[in-house]
């Protein structure tokens, strides 16, 4: 294999599995590792990857996200999962936030069948899940964003900022290695960060896809949540990766 093959070959690998070690690398290609770290450096150079200790990943930078009709559609199985995995940690008598999301709504389905719990949100979406059950159920109020059944804005961040809950489930376009809780949008950052001050636990949940994606502003770091639970489709990697940050994760 030609070196502009094997660079080309490299950045599909990683691609595909969001970081990679040297020796893995070598491993696949079938080469020494002291090529692969001068393809790596090559590859950096040219901005087209980042190296990380012992590897690289991809930064997939995200600046928008499509709309709720094609987000829900998407991971659709492993949001099941993790929807099941987080409501196994709701205890009877816990008053909760849902964040707004597909994943945070299947959270909400999950639970129709509970008693004796408060779910406090600011997606309509999850309040109508909820409207015909035993759960006492809190809207934030705040503008709606129709495209998403979002409720946003200076209500709501007052709203979250008087409340206090035993658990808040949080949902992240972006999660970098290196920076924390990131988003594309700077008007959804404060409601997101209230809910993060409002809770005893933060759980992030999210699907393996928002890992390994930056966006424009960072909004929490890893020490403002208790834990992510995740799909297992998550690569052992990237998890190890995240994992020597301090992190706990929860594959489901």
């Amino acid at each position: 294999m030609l070196s502009i093959e094997r660079k080309q070959a490299i950045l599909n690998y990683v691609k595909n599995k969001k970081i990679a070690s040297v020796a893995e690398l070598s491993r696949h290609f079938n080469v020494h590792e002291v090529t692969i770290r001068r393809d790596l450096t090559t590859l950096e150079n040219e901005k087209k990857l980042k190296r990380t200790h012992g590897g690289v990943m991809i930064e997939e930078k995200i600046i928008s996200e499509p709309d709720f009709q094609k987000r829900e559609e998407v991971q659709y199985e492993e949001k099941q999962r993790i929807a099941e995995y987080a409501s196994s940690l709701i205890k009877d008598g816990d008053t909760i936030i849902l964040d707004s999301g597909t994943t945070t709504g299947h959270i909400a389905r999950s639970l129709t069948k509970r008693t004796k719990l408060t779910v406090i949100t600011n997606d309509i979406n999850v309040a109508a899940i909820l409207r015909n059950t035993s759960i006492k159920v809190i809207v934030t109020g705040g503008v709606i964003y129709p495209e998403t059944y979002m409720l946003n804005g200076m209500i709501t961040e007052e709203t979250l900022r008087n409340l206090h809950v035993h658990k808040a489930f949080v949902t992240t376009p972006a999660i970098d290695l290196e920076k924390g809780l990131m988003h594309y949008d700077e008007y959804l950052v404060p409601a997101k960060v209230q809910m993060l001050h409002s809770a005893t636990e933060v759980f992030l949940v999210t699907d393996h896809t928002k890992f390994g994606r930056i966006s424009l502003y960072k909004y929490a770091d890893f020490s403002d949540i208790t834990s992510i639970i995740t799909g297992n489709e998550l690569d052992t990697s990237l998890k190890d990766s995240f994992s020597e940050k301090g992190l706990i994760i929860h594959t489901v």
